[in-house]
């Protein structure tokens, strides 16, 4: 699958993802921070689901309604979960991400918003 990783995230996680063989960019690599939007919109364009630790990118893909091709949001994970966690919502979710799905993860719960 192909991943865009906010810079909230480790670059660790991101090269597990490579190593798992999905097509993970990070956004650490930008010279730059464009903001949420430009992120948002930048995964969009490039049909890649995001992966953050920040609840702002739900807010802009539900209530202003900005296009996205699947979010996923990692909530109170330790370093050393979030790579396994994301690769556990990656298999069981990755079809309803592509649709556009919104996963909300814990450590001990998942909660998915189907694509509207």
């Amino acid at each position: 699958m192909k991943l865009l990783l906010d810079s909230c995230m480790s670059g660790k996680v991101r090269d597990a993802m490579d190593e798992a063989g999905h097509d993970a960019a990070w956004t650490g690599d930008w010279d730059q921070d464009p903001g949420d939007q430009e992120i948002l919109g930048t995964a969009h364009r490039e049909e890649r689901i995001l992966i953050t630790l920040d609840k702002d990118f739900g807010e802009l893909a539900i209530v202003r309604k900005i296009p996205h091709s699947g979010i996923v949001r990692l909530v109170n994970l330790s370093l050393k979960q979030q790579a396994a966690v994301c690769l556990q919502v990656l298999e069981r979710y990755g079809e309803e991400l592509q649709t556009g799905a919104i996963v909300t993860a814990e450590s001990e719960r998942v909660r998915i918003r189907p694509a509207d």
